[in-house]
């Protein structure tokens, strides 16, 4: 089971974001994180140069693609930028709507 790792890290990050920024908010510093949905990368190997699993994929996805990195990044880059530093303590879906629900 090696999701299990992978998915229990992810509770120490959301408590980790929480904290941090009530922490170090006072000094303007912002903490966010975003989380993705299923994106071509090394990390979903199954994915890689194989079309017909990425259509199935991304039938879950709001928009019907599965995610590149620089759909995650470009998030990424707005809350490190001056136009995010409204934006703290959150969790940014970068996902392309994945599993909301069915397409109507």
């Amino acid at each position: 089971m090696p999701e299990q790792p992978y998915a229990m890290s992810k509770v120490p990050v959301e408590v980790l974001r929480r904290s941090l920024a009530q922490t170090i908010g006072a000094r303007e510093i912002t903490v966010n994180a975003v989380a993705s949905g299923p994106t071509v990368t090394d990390m979903n190997p199954w994915m890689l140069g194989n079309p017909k699993v990425q259509q199935m994929v991304a039938t879950g996805n709001a928009i019907p693609r599965v995610g590149r990195p620089e759909d995650v990044a470009d998030v990424v880059a707005f809350l490190a930028s001056e136009a995010g530093r409204w934006v703290t303590g959150q969790v940014i879906d970068a996902s392309g709507g994945c599993f909301l629900g069915p397409r109507i």
